[in-house]
């Protein structure tokens, strides 16, 4: 004779696992099982409470200009030294991390929450994961040409398509962002096109399109959730890749305009004085740049070698 078990004598583990907080204890779990993730966490997180507390850790503004201190090494005064127009160096790494990971300028007086490099990946994954579900649950035609295309844009180097539609569009934060959505936007969408291969096939999904579901739902409510685990971890990936391009273009003089405090342009500006013996200015958003993205790289890593091992 069956007996049907009420809820409350379920287990603590089995009830834990479907709320947010088990959910959340689950992914902290995996993530500090890791040596790797954890390094690559404190290295974003510096860089993401430099940013969130810019405006109270810095004594002067990010374009305050003191004449009589220019390209000055560390000193009680200015932490990291200061650049050619003698503007404080850690002003200007903390303030230009608000605008890759914290803000995005729109105008002088009207700005969005999330940097400019978070908007560039959020873009991509939207246009990519889209063009990825489509391509994998549809497949035929509609595969052959978004994949066309995708590929097409794929053999052109990087780099110099960012230089393109910058170049064509011309250097502001939102240009940037959209340079961003649409590099990445290819390598989104093969991703998400080979997880929808193998997820359409499910039974959930033959289940969905039994109940007569609209494609719309499948691919969105069906499919992609249960995809989202590779596609965090690459999103995060994707993130890094967005700051050094951003890095990038700034010293190639096609990133933010001035005065803003964009670390490409910051590199750019002090190699100049390297020979002169100050190689501060050029030196420490530098190391910016290379920590940020070395710690995100860290964090995805680590994360996907835990999430591997559980499989």
């Amino acid at each position: 004779m069956n007996e049907t078990i009420p809820p409350e004598t379920m287990t603590g583990e089995a009830n834990e696992g479907k709320t947010l907080a088990g959910s959340l204890k689950n992914g902290l779990a995996v993530l500090f099982a890791s040596n790797t993730a954890v390094v690559g966490l404190i290295l974003v997180l510096f860089w993401v409470f430099s940013a969130l507390l810019a405006p109270h850790i810095t004594t002067y503004s990010p374009t305050e200009q003191d004449w009589k201190a220019p390209n000055q090494g560390p000193s009680a005064a200015h932490v990291l030294g200061t650049d050619e127009l003698g503007r404080d160096i850690w002003s200007r790494l903390a303030h230009g991390a608000r605008i890759v990971l914290v803000i995005l300028p729109v105008t002088e007086k009207f700005w969005l929450p999330g940097g400019t490099a978070v908007w560039g990946v959020l873009a991509s994954l939207l246009l990519g994961a889209t063009l990825g579900l489509l391509a994998g649950y549809r497949g035929g035609w509609m595969d052959e040409i978004v994949m066309r295309l995708l590929d097409a844009m794929m053999a052109i180097p990087i780099i110099l398509l960012y230089l393109i539609i910058v170049a064509a569009i011309g250097p502001s934060a939102l240009n940037v962002v959209f340079a961003i959505a649409i590099v990445g936007t290819p390598g989104v969408a093969r991703l998400v096109r080979s997880l929808t291969l193998d997820i359409r096939t499910r039974d959930y999904v033959r289940a969905a399109e039994t109940r007569g579901e609209s494609i719309w739902y499948i691919m969105f409510v069906e499919i992609l959730p249960n995809a989202r685990g590779p596609i965090i971890i690459d999103a995060m990936l994707r993130v890094g890749y967005a700051i050094f391009a951003m890095g990038t273009l700034g010293f190639l003089g096609l990133g933010l305009p001035p005065p803003s405090p964009d670390w490409g342009s910051m590199v750019a500006k002090g190699r100049e004085f390297i020979l002169a013996g100050s190689p501060w200015a050029a030196l420490w958003p530098s190391l910016a740049i290379a920590s940020l993205v070395v710690g995100l790289n860290l964090l995805a890593d680590g994360l996907r070698e835990e999430t591997m091992r559980y499989r």
